[in-house]
């Protein structure tokens, strides 16, 4: 059997893809698996580093609403779908699983060419354009949100990193928090913009800090590898500010918190609900709205805390978020919300989804 993965560009898109890759294999040692990428996108980096065979594609963005560019796309896409297509016949591909992005949709139209079953995993609550269309051929659409609007579509959740999904929160939280410099019994705040940073969260967090140290609580901050790090004076006695620009084990640094203030993606808002993490979650200001829709169910479930980014100030973390932090009670209830609106096991799901597929084409 051989499954080629498309899902290229963001980390957002290649670690579900990368997360399904590695179920399969556990299910099946012998399984072939093929990514398809660009040379822009952070696979080049991410899908050889997990030991994956990556197969470049020429790039074709795609406008993120209907557009008079779009009628420009089939006739850009001709090329890449041939070069996807010529993928798939040398791997002899049994089946396409699409995440979104730049290579899903020439992945798509190759594999509806060439006869091989379509499955679609959508991370964001607001479908991409790509998926939209994929999910018309699709033998199967999995989504990360239970009121997707993709049609015939089944919620499974994230397909997350084993190291996340697998998580004790409470279990390693001495390991944790020892590795990180933490004191081992104080409320504990982790915040991070994303894998670069977020300028706003960098800034109302520097703010903020001595006040949140003088109330009992540590700070784990993650500024972004782009960002500059903030000089801290920890007084002693004070709870520690931690400041660090980038961590790569983040499920360390989810065992050692007790609450995060965030951004909201996909991947991240899946993360902290697997986990049972709960949240202050800032979503990003730009783009069409999606961080928002991906937060909202979690927040509704009572697992975190929701607010603007033009709304985010000093002033909104001491009057919400401290209070929880303060609340041994209320972090308990949150994290169990949190941790009941979660799915682990999405991984899993999305490969029986896979064999389904194949299942389907055979018996057809």
């Amino acid at each position: 059997m051989h499954v080629v993965l498309a899902g290229g560009g963001t980390a957002g898109h290649i670690e579900p893809a990368l997360a399904l890759a590695d179920a399969l294999r556990r299910q099946d040692p012998t399984v072939g698996i093929t990514a398809l990428g660009t040379e822009r996108g952070l696979e080049t980096r991410l899908v050889p580093e997990r030991g994956y065979e990556l197969a470049l594609i020429p790039a074709v963005p795609l406008p993120r609403k209907p557009t008079p560019e779009l009628i420009t796309v089939p006739g850009r896409l001709r090329g890449t779908i041939k070069a996807a297509e010529q993928i798939l016949e040398r791997t002899r591909a049994d089946c396409v699983v699409g995440f979104g992005g730049y290579v899903a949709l020439p992945g798509y139209l190759a594999a509806k060419r060439a006869g091989v079953p379509i499955v679609v995993h959508e991370a964001n609550a607001r479908p991409g354009l790509a998926n939209k269309i994929g999910s018309r051929y699709a033998h199967g659409v999995a989504v990360s949100t239970p009121d997707s609007k993709l049609r015939g579509a089944r919620y499974i959740g994230i397909p997350l990193r084993r190291t996340i999904a697998t998580l004790d929160r409470a279990r390693v939280r001495p390991e944790a928090r020892a590795a990180f410099g933490l004191d081992p019994n104080l409320p504990t705040l982790l915040v991070s913009g994303g894998s670069q940073g977020a300028r706003h969260l960098n800034e109302v967090v520097q703010r903020v800090a001595p006040l949140l140290q003088r109330s009992g609580i540590q700070i784990l901050h993650v500024v972004g590898p782009k960002n500059e790090l903030p000089r801290v004076d920890n007084m002693p006695g004070m709870p520690p500010y931690i400041p660090v620009p980038y961590v790569d084990r983040m499920d360390l640094a989810y065992a050692a918190a007790d609450m995060m203030l965030c951004r909201a993606g996909a991947m991240t808002v899946a993360e902290l609900s697997a986990v049972g993490l709960p949240a202050a979650y800032v979503p990003l200001p730009i783009g069409n709205g999606e961080q928002r829709l991906n937060a909202q169910p979690v927040v509704n479930a009572g697992g975190g805390l929701l607010v603007d980014d033009a709304a985010l100030t000093p002033e909104w973390v001491q009057g919400n978020v401290l209070p929880v932090l303060a609340d041994p009670h209320r972090l308990y209830e949150m994290s169990r919300a949190a941790a009941e609106f979660g799915r682990r096991d999405a991984d899993d799901l999305l490969v029986g989804m896979v064999y389904e597929a194949i299942a389907a084409r055979r018996n057809a």
